[in-house]
């Protein structure tokens, strides 16, 4: 083995203030503005211990590993700035680096050694090692190939585009894939505390020389990990947010073979590329969770599958999925092209018999969920004028009256797609509904028989809107639900929909997706359903009505049903 040592005994120049963040990085000490006594660590000393020399390999067998050691006097703890790019903090002082560059190249390590009040010590020393490691062909997925320059998204149609699992210590079984959690096809996208992960662009150039660069953009916002959170300005705990950040700049890529036993994996069908990417400067793909080295598990000429392990906890690894398709929310495409059912309300009067139904009365337990009206189908209640149709509740003294429309023995369908264009009630206690159930709930009892609730909206909440499903594992109770900010949805008409495949049940609104769930053979949606179309007054999800309530509409422009 090679070694280098480097020991300076009086040169120490001190650095005020530049490392005060990351003494709070290396100190588990209660905040205190008194530091005390300000002290700069002396006498560092460095070593560089180049692994794999031989007789044969004076510089190295090619993997680039050196193992360094920094040690001072009165140090809490040690930054390395690694000469190719890239730094660390070590708090023990001792950490092996790969060092990347093709070829026998000379690194200048810094070490700056950290002491109390914010002030450091640095020294530094030159470490030769020889690298063979090299995969162009990563490098020109990654990029397009020479003289090009390749921009990737996060793939938020895809499940598991983020996940977390467990390392191999803690999670035996299952330390390959995310095992702990996956995030559902746009789960993120939508949502304001997380919207802002699905618009990143990571471009990714190689010149001439092979040297391939990084740039982020985040459109001016990250989507950081919870306890990561206080590099962003956060609170650094609590959940996950999307947070102002500048990502500006470009980064070095090195590619160096993974140090991860991918061998160690128990699935003969698993494999994994190998090969590791680490950013300089700090930089990092999408998702903040302190790292900037990750392994690549697959990589083709448009999909990227990455895993990083966590710098606050190592015992997590944080799986990415990447494409050179921008998705985001707005590029869905459904395979539901032909109209095969629609109702346009162009008849003014009572609604088209052919098409529509009514429950009637007041249901059992005012239908299941303690509400106050009673459903007619008077046309008080229910009428079509003007090309649009109208469900009125009503105060009529003793209590409210409403109407629920269905097309239940008219029209069942299994599979599709469904758009509503509707207004909603704007008054205190109404609970607007677009939903769908399972036509076998005579013979299946809810929740065996399945719910799919397009649109809802709570009496209290006018700026909201919902999607549900209901089925046995989440039901009764609040189903899995999903909300996004809506403060138009009482002004102006809305096309809710549902795209309903085998695979996934996808809500949008305005074409634009806020929520998609996975579906699967062991769930009841794989069958038929009928609409339903509904304002109900109070109970579980309308809530207190206002005293002054006498009148307000839904109003629905159409229905439609694409296979």
């Amino acid at each position: 083995m090679k070694k280098i040592k480097i020991d300076i005994m009086k040169n120490h120049k001190i650095i005020l203030g530049m490392f005060a963040v990351l003494l709070l990085c290396f100190s588990c000490q209660e905040d205190d503005n008194n530091f005390g006594e300000v002290i700069a660590p002396s006498n560092i000393v460095i070593t560089a211990e180049v692994l794999g020399v031989d007789a044969d390999n004076p510089n190295g067998d090619g993997s680039g590993m050196v193992k360094l050691t920094a040690n001072a006097e009165n140090a809490l703890g040690y930054n390395f700035v690694f000469g190719d790019g890239t730094s660390a903090g070590v708090p023990s002082g001792v950490t092996t680096h790969q060092f990347s560059n093709v070829g026998l190249n000379t690194y200048t390590v810094v070490v700056n050694a950290l002491g109390t009040g914010g002030v450091a010590s640095s020294a530094s020393i030159n470490v030769e090692v020889f690298s063979s490691f090299t995969d162009l062909v990563a490098k020109e997925l990654l990029s397009g190939g020479e003289g090009s320059s390749k921009t990737w998204y996060v793939a938020t149609s895809e499940p598991g585009h983020l996940g977390v699992g467990g390392n191999q210590s803690d999670a035996p079984d299952g330390f390959w894939f995310p095992g702990y959690y996956a995030a559902q096809p746009f789960e993120k996208c939508g949502d304001p505390i997380s919207d802002c992960f699905c618009n990143d662009e990571l471009t990714f150039s190689l010149d001439e020389n092979e040297n391939l660069t990084y740039v982020l953009d985040n459109m001016g916002a990250t989507f950081f990990n919870g306890a990561h959170s206080a590099a962003g300005g956060g609170p650094g705990s609590g959940d996950d947010v999307c947070l102002e950040y500048d990502t500006a700049g470009v980064s070095t890529v090195a590619l160096s073979p993974t140090a991860f036993d991918w061998e160690a994996v128990p699935d003969q069908d698993f494999s994994a590329r190998g090969t590791t990417m680490t950013f300089s400067d700090g930089n990092f793909m999408s998702y903040y969770v302190g790292s900037s080295s990750y392994d690549i598990i697959s990589l083709t000429e448009s999909s990227l599958y990455v895993r990083t392990t966590d710098a606050l906890n190592p015992a997590l690894s944080w799986y990415l999925k990447f494409t050179t398709t921008a998705e985001g929310t707005d590029d869905f495409t459904s395979s539901f092209t032909d109209l095969v059912w629609s109702d346009e309300f162009n008849t003014d009067g009572a609604p088209d018999p052919a098409n529509w139904t009514y429950d009637l009365g007041t249901g059992s337990n005012g239908w299941g969920n303690g509400e106050l009206q009673e459903y007619t189908d008077a046309p008080e209640n229910v009428i079509i004028e003007g090309g649009i149709l109208n469900i009125i509740a009503k105060a009529n003294g003793s209590g409210y009256t409403s109407a629920r429309l269905k097309s239940e023995d008219l029209f069942e369908f299994t599979y599709g797609r469904v758009e509503i264009r509707a207004k909603l009630p704007a008054a205190q206690g109404t609970w607007p509904a677009l939903w769908s159930l399972g036509a076998d709930y005579d013979v299946n009892p809810w929740p065996g028989c399945g719910e799919m609730d397009i649109m809802e909206q709570t009496g209290q909440d006018k700026n909201t809107v919902s999607a549900t499903i209901h089925h046995p594992a989440v039901s009764p109770g609040s189903g899995d639900t999903g909300s996004t900010a809506l403060a138009t949805s009482t002004t102006t008409f809305h096309t809710y929909s549902l795209d309903w495949t085998p695979e996934t049940i996808t809500f949008l609104i305005d074409d634009e997706v806020f929520r998609s769930i996975p579906n699967d053979a062991s769930l009841p949606f794989n069958s038929d359903f009928f609409l339903i179309m509904n304002v109900a007054m109070g109970g579980a999800l309308g809530g207190q009505v206002d005293p002054a309530f006498t009148e307000d509409r839904m109003e629905v422009d159409f229905v439609k049903v694409y296979q």
